[in-house]
């Protein structure tokens, strides 16, 4: 019988940018087998990107919550969320490869969606075009809202967890009532 797996978040700290870089790397290693360069030029420009990102983060996005995702006690991924008072964006969500496909990314995503919605509050997400994640993000109720030309902007509106999907309208008129 499979191991049930424990997702906890911790804060991101200083000793962590080496791990954090790995995650990064990991999501941008199918784009970078396309590019004739060699292991040193893809590191180096690796390096560069995730620098650039990363102090991006965290200089534009002062009110959001950077954690390290642990599964049973291991680092997994991050989790970049940013809590406003009109919405809940996901700066950022990613998983080591050896992660994805185990249900963990939908498992979060649902709690964030569960915690908006009881809230009220859309959650809003900018999703790569080649990203695999868009059918995840797609069947649990995100609609795309704009087009960057590299990103699609993707949103949830708020629903009632206790209905299904596809009768929260009806839910949702009801509960008005």
């Amino acid at each position: 019988m499979a191991r049930p797996l424990n997702i906890a978040f911790r804060s991101i700290a200083e000793d962590d940018l080496s791990f954090l870089y790995q995650v990064y790397a990991s999501t941008r290693a199918e784009e970078l087998s396309l590019v004739d360069w060699d292991d040193a030029q893809k590191e180096q420009f690796l390096q560069m990107q995730f620098a650039a990102q990363h102090k991006y983060y965290q200089e534009n996005y002062s009110d959001t919550v950077f954690d390290v995702i642990e599964v049973n006690g291991e680092p997994a991924g991050r989790l970049y969320l940013q809590r406003r008072r009109d919405e809940h964006r996901v700066v950022d969500i990613a998983l080591l490869p050896e992660y994805r496909g185990k249900g963990i990314g939908r498992k979060i995503m649902q709690d964030i969606l569960d915690e908006a919605g009881a809230a009220g509050l859309p959650v809003r997400i900018h999703v790569e075009h080649n990203n695999p994640a868009m059918h995840l993000y797609q069947r649990l109720g995100f609609e795309k809202i704009d087009d960057t030309g590299v990103y699609f902007l993707m949103q949830r509106l708020p629903q009632p967890s206790s209905c299904p999907q596809e009768e929260a309208n009806t839910c949702q008129s009801q509960s008005d009532a």
